[in-house]
């Protein structure tokens, strides 16, 4: 393999540009992200009742995942960026936080489109399993699932020969432990059927709710909202399973477009892995009503950012 000395001058240069660019393009986006983050958190600890609603519990909880999921994420893409190299059991950390949220993500849109599909169907004698007091039960549930996969994976990891653990330095990559070919196919296997799982989880609730809506005669405006809401959710989780067509889109289109496999594995991580979780906010803090109110009055030109010509309605 030709070593970075060995390029060119202008060569080299292009290749800087083009770190500086992608760099450039990630960082706003995740601080915009953060920064949202950061008032939606304000918001709900000023306004504790919020709690009082398993829909805020769970969108909360999503929040925190996606955060966490963008600092992993983003941390490994600065640090491959920049070609820092340092030992894998330090790198292992960082690689099973990102995996877990990753597979967090799906389970909790499949979760939020339930209970939706709880709060129309079930609106006066809800199940306990979805009240505030014991939501938590769910949550917990949810991590122990997304974190049996990242689990498996390094159980069965196979480090390239003469990779050391604690001594050799290498780019914290997911290829780097995943040397093996059963192991790949495995883990290739393994999410496959369980974004399928979710996706008829999603579509289940979408045809239920699109069935309640044609026979209901009241009320009929917030089932619309939730039946929009579980589209956007089937949107989110759609881009999430787009993320795993890298390797078959690369094979394809390789020979007929002009980018690198660098550019095009950051294309695919801007669109499949960071516009999921920059469309969560949108979803919830941008369409609710209630949210958005308390946003307000928490930072006066929150209302006039988002709609300069409409006054929000404040929801007690």
């Amino acid at each position: 393999m030709q070593n970075l000395t060995d390029l060119p001058s202008n060569t080299t240069s292009s290749i800087n540009l083009s770190v500086i660019v992608k760099v450039c393009v990630v960082i706003p986006f995740f601080i915009a992200f953060l920064f949202f983050i950061l008032l939606t958190l304000y918001t709900f600890a000023s306004h504790r009742q919020i709690f009082d609603s398993s829909r805020y519990i769970l969108f909360t909880y999503m929040l925190i995942n996606d955060t966490l999921q963008l600092l992993s994420s983003v941390s490994l893409f600065l640090l491959v960026m920049g070609g820092v190299q340092f030992a894998i059991v330090f790198c292992a950390p960082l690689l099973f936080v990102s995996t877990a949220t990753f597979l967090n993500t799906p389970l909790i849109l499949s979760t939020m489109s339930l209970e939706r599909y709880v709060a129309i169907f079930y609106p006066l004698h809800r199940p306990a399993i979805w009240r505030p007091e014991w939501i938590w039960i769910i949550i917990l549930s949810l991590w122990i699932i997304s974190c049996i996969l990242p689990t498996v994976d390094f159980v069965l990891m196979r480090l390239k020969p003469g990779v050391d653990v604690y001594s050799t330095p290498v780019l914290c990559k997911t290829a780097v432990l995943n040397a093996s070919p059963i192991q790949a196919l495995f883990k290739v296997s393994l999410n496959g059927i369980f974004f399928a799982v979710v996706a008829v989880v999603i579509l289940f609730t979408y045809i239920r709710i699109l069935l309640e809506t044609r026979q209901m005669r009241q009320d009929r405006v917030s089932v619309r909202k939730a039946l929009h809401t579980v589209l956007l959710h089937g949107l989110q989780l759609l881009l999430s399973v787009m993320a795993f067509s890298q390797p078959v889109a690369e094979l394809l289109l390789f020979q007929r477009v002009s980018l690198s496999q660098a550019d095009m594995s950051f294309i695919y991580y801007f669109c499949f892995i960071l516009l999921p979780r920059f469309l969560s906010p949108l979803i919830y803090g941008l369409r609710d009503e209630t949210l958005k109110s308390y946003m307000k009055k928490a930072m006066p030109c929150y209302g006039a950012c988002i709609d300069p010509h409409k006054d929000v309605k404040i929801t007690k």
